[in-house]
């Protein structure tokens, strides 16, 4: 199945902070999945730990809730990580070739 539409963006989280900011995400999960959840148009949302730091993997119907994603994170991070003065993460954005969900 080809889709045309849907959008990704992979924010890596290492460095200074980073091993920290993947345990508060974790441990704020139900709030963290609440305001990712509210994106318009989100398809999925991944966390994922690695040894590290970490990275999450969104995807959504179009770009503006990709951009819509980002000022989230963005915006929780400052408010509740910023004490551990985790670098902003390498972001990667890009279009949906194909999506497969069982």
């Amino acid at each position: 199945m080809k889709v045309t539409n849907m959008k990704t963006v992979i924010r890596k989280y290492s460095g200074k902070g980073a091993a920290e900011l993947i345990n508060l995400l974790e441990q704020r999960a139900t709030e963290v999945q609440s305001l990712i959840g509210s994106v318009r148009g989100l398809v999925s949302y991944s966390l994922v730990r690695t040894d590290g730091g970490g990275f999450t993997v969104t995807v959504c119907e179009d770009q503006a809730g990709i951009d819509e994603s980002i000022q989230k994170a963005k915006d929780w991070i400052a408010k509740n990580g910023s004490h551990l003065g985790v670098a902003a993460p390498e972001v990667s954005e890009g279009s949906v070739v194909f999506h497969v969900t069982k």
